[in-house]
């Protein structure tokens, strides 16, 4: 069993200590559903505020559902539908203040007020997407997107 005491006061040290936390978990293990499903559990546990944490697959230019923490969720969603699927088919993290604001949101948890969706991309193939959800409108910020960037970036090895 992994314990982390991650109690950083300031959000580049959250997410220095979370990456590291995440690099310990994934490092040595290459089943890409294991690692995905322990990176949604750290992320849930570590960061405040959410209500959704976890991971969108692509399957033949689909995102399917994979590995998350939270309320049960939407399946499938195409490409360039939602939040999800803007940030695959853009390949461009997605920092969401109010989704009810985001033309075409996809509502799995009609309590989620904002969201931050990042792609994880591998070798230029898009692997999927991270999505985090909140039911705090503008919980999100460019410190937690650069955050969120720098863990997928360390975790898409690692799932590819």
């Amino acid at each position: 069993m992994y314990d982390f005491d991650i109690a950083a006061d300031d959000k580049p040290g959250l997410y220095r200590d979370l990456i590291a936390a995440l690099d310990a978990l994934t490092a040595d293990e290459p089943d890409a559903v294991a690692n995905m499903a322990n990176a949604a559990a750290l992320i849930w546990q570590v960061l405040p505020d959410l209500n959704w944490a976890g991971f969108y697959r692509n399957v033949n230019d689909e995102l399917v559902l994979g590995p998350f923490q939270g309320k049960a969720a939407c399946i499938r969603i195409p490409f360039g539908k939602g939040v999800c699927g803007a940030a695959a088919a853009t390949r461009e993290t997605q920092l969401v203040a109010d989704v009810h604001a985001f033309p075409g949101h996809i509502a799995c948890d009609a309590a989620s007020r904002s969201e931050l969706v990042v792609p994880i991309v591998h070798g230029g193939r898009l692997i999927g997407v991270l999505d985090l959800d909140s039911p705090s409108p503008a919980r999100f910020d460019a410190e937690d997107a650069a955050g969120c960037e720098a863990m997928m970036a360390l975790l898409a090895a690692r799932i590819a």
